[in-house]
């Protein structure tokens, strides 16, 4: 990637797509969550149980990528690939990324956003969305490409 990002650079940084045996990171990720969330104004999230977590990893439309610096977990990506009725046959839903709060703007996220594509030419996939829900966040996503959709801009939530 190119480009220099402000702040101490990022020595012996690692990229690194989540499996199956991966389930203690889901639970750091949730115990941990307000660090990794822009505005951390919900709720603390109760982690999956293991075996959950690790049905979760082991489902081929889970993609779920991680940052991490001698062992630490600074960044996470998080997407559904999502079946489509028509072509292109699948699309990728960008559904969550974080980086924690001292280790921002040093460009970690950005270069989650840049395995993800990787993944994405190397699958033939040639769609991502992601619904932006602050103007930080907006113009993050326009920084990594993303431009306005064809969609509706409108998101809505169903709780049962």
């Amino acid at each position: 990637m190119s480009g220099t990002f402000p702040g101490p650079a990022l020595p012996s940084l690692g990229i690194r797509r989540l499996g199956p045996a991966d389930a203690s990171v889901l639970e750091l990720l949730a115990r941990d969550d307000a660090d990794f969330d822009l505005r951390a104004d919900g709720p603390a999230r109760a982690p999956l149980s293991r075996e959950a977590a690790e049905a979760h990893l082991s489902d081929p439309h889970v993609l779920h990528w991680v940052a991490s610096r001698d062992g630490a977990i600074l960044g996470s990506l998080f997407c559904h690939l999502l079946p489509m009725r028509k072509q292109p046959a699948q699309e990728l839903l960008l559904y969550e990324i974080g980086v924690r709060s001292a280790w921002r703007r040093r460009g970690i996220g950005r270069l989650l956003v840049s395995a993800m594509t990787d993944w994405m030419r190397a699958n033939g996939i040639v769609t991502a969305w992601v619904l932006a829900d602050n103007p930080e966040a907006e113009r993050f996503y326009a920084a990594c490409g993303f431009g306005p959709g064809s969609g509706p801009a409108v998101y809505l939530e169903l709780h049962l």
